[in-house]
């Protein structure tokens, strides 16, 4: 087999495992890579679905016109990953993995920095674990296993956090750890997923180093010989229940529990916060990841405003005004959805607010004052929408949205989705969000969703990525 055919092979299943892996714990998500087999090689670029595009004049810069992330010819033992401060690359709204290699003398790899991520870090173990691949199979000169590879890349999301919480660990207490993490990943996956009398988890599991348990504050301890494994979910599932709602916590080890306890928690403690269907991981107070539905996501599940954001940029508001009326958008959303119950805001930008048919108001609700501001999110729960004007109060609830038949409908949505679309088709000065019962946000204007997914086009196949130098002049 040729040098380009084995390139293509080797290219095609990395990246397309690397891409469908990302896609399942975070949205869907895109991937590229930079790359110089043999010293003194023209970089190569393989970035099928157009993810760099935009950037032709940062990576010109920094591959065709600077010779710094060359290495020299020294040997390097095994896959060395190059340091942010190394690369010294930053391209907005992407994460980035530099590596060097002796059969790889210099690969970095590319996928979208999602604006709900909890943290970067398990998204940088994966992009580890595909450069040690790619270098790998370099090194075998084989295709023999590539879809092995690419397979395995599909499935990293334990790993990854596993990953990142033992280097971020190491980082802030050093090497010398007894805590076993991916026990305790397993538990909160299983405790999840376990119900009791119907209802689902909630309550706070701790993990903490056993020569610092005697600076927890201990409410209750369970004898060695009795205390539960965290492998037994419904076992844990139940002892949950005596934390719920309140400020106790379970005490583990990583692999049973040890106790109750109260107050904080020494060093860089793992926590499990479980809110009936969902819930997050931390490292002390650094939230790694959120868990749902027996997986790991790197959502952290609060609201993606930014085409609304977008929007009130371009209107001829104060910065201030904006900045204000966009956190009251903000807060009502978030305490729909943590209530789990659907919900229409109609923001009207217009000098003039519109009068839309529904419940008026004598004086309207001054939102900027926090209790007129809780009000407004009780009142978001009656049928219909409430009314946002640009003097940030609100101007009617229950309001009633109408309109002519527009492109774009569609039934699996429901009345207020369509509703939207209809409504602000025919009102240019009004952006709606529509928050539905199971969470999902869609921002609507001019009759068009303006956070509908891209559906990017399945990689079928590909040729001998071209060289940087040609991509970039074409």
């Amino acid at each position: 087999m040729s040098q380009a055919s084995f390139e293509n092979i080797c290219v095609f299943h990395i990246l397309d495992g690397l891409r469908e892996g990302l896609s399942h714990f975070s949205p869907p998500s895109r991937v590229a890579v930079v790359y110089a087999v043999g010293r003194g090689e023209p970089p190569r670029i393989c970035d099928p679905q157009g993810l760099l595009e935009g950037h032709e004049p940062k990576l010109q810069d920094y591959f065709l016109y600077s010779s710094r992330w060359r290495s020299g010819d020294e040997e390097i033992d095994g896959l060395r990953i190059l340091s942010q401060e190394e690369t010294d690359l930053d391209l907005a709204g992407l994460i980035t993995l530099a590596a060097r290699s002796n059969p790889v003398r210099y690969q970095m790899w590319f996928t979208e920095e999602h604006p709900d991520m909890c943290s970067l870090g398990p998204t940088r173990s994966w992009l580890e674990y595909a450069a040690e691949l790619f270098s790998q199979h370099f090194a075998i000169g084989s295709v023999m296993g590539l879809d092995t590879a690419g397979f395995m890349l599909q499935h990293c999301a334990v790993h990854a956090i596993r990953d990142f919480i033992v280097d971020e660990r190491s980082r802030q207490v050093g090497l010398d750890t007894q805590i076993r993490v991916y026990p305790f990943l397993d538990a909160i996956l299983g405790v999840s997923a376990t119900k009791e009398e119907g209802a689902s988890p909630r309550g706070r599991i701790v993990v903490v180093e056993p020569n610092q348990l005697d600076q927890v504050r201990f409410v209750c301890r369970f004898p060695e010989h009795e205390q539960p494994q965290t492998a037994n979910f419904k076992h844990v599932r139940k002892l949950l229940q005596a934390v719920e709602d309140s400020g106790r916590v379970l005490v583990s080890n990583g692999t049973s529990v040890l106790g109750i306890a109260i107050g904080p928690m020494p060093g860089a403690y793992l926590a499990a916060q479980f809110s009936g269907s969902y819930g997050f991981l931390w490292i002390r107070d650094q939230l790694v990841c959120s868990f749902s539905d027996g997986r790991f996501r790197s959502s952290n599940l609060r609201a993606n405003l930014v085409q609304l954001e977008e929007q009130l940029l371009e209107t001829d508001m104060s910065m201030e005004t904006q900045n204000t009326l966009f956190k009251i958008a903000s807060t009502m959303v978030n305490r729909v959805r943590d209530r789990k119950h659907g919900c229409t805001l109609v923001v009207d930008m217009a000098r003039e607010p519109m009068t839309m048919s529904g419940q008026h108001l004598e004086e309207p609700l001054d939102l900027t004052r926090s209790s007129q501001l809780k009000l407004a999110c009780s009142l978001a729960k009656l049928d219909g929408a409430v009314h946002i004007g640009r003097d940030l109060k609100l101007h009617g609830f229950a309001c009633l949205m109408d309109g002519r038949s527009v492109p774009g409908e569609n039934r699996a949505r429901g009345a207020r989705f369509n509703s939207a679309l209809r409504f602000t088709a025919e009102h240019e000065d009004l952006v709606v969000v529509v928050v539905s019962a199971d969470r999902p946000v869609s921002i609507i204007k001019d009759g068009v969703e303006l956070t509908a997914l891209c559906h990017f086009q399945h990689v079928c196949g590909l040729r001998r990525p071209p060289l940087l130098a040609e991509w970039v002049m074409s």
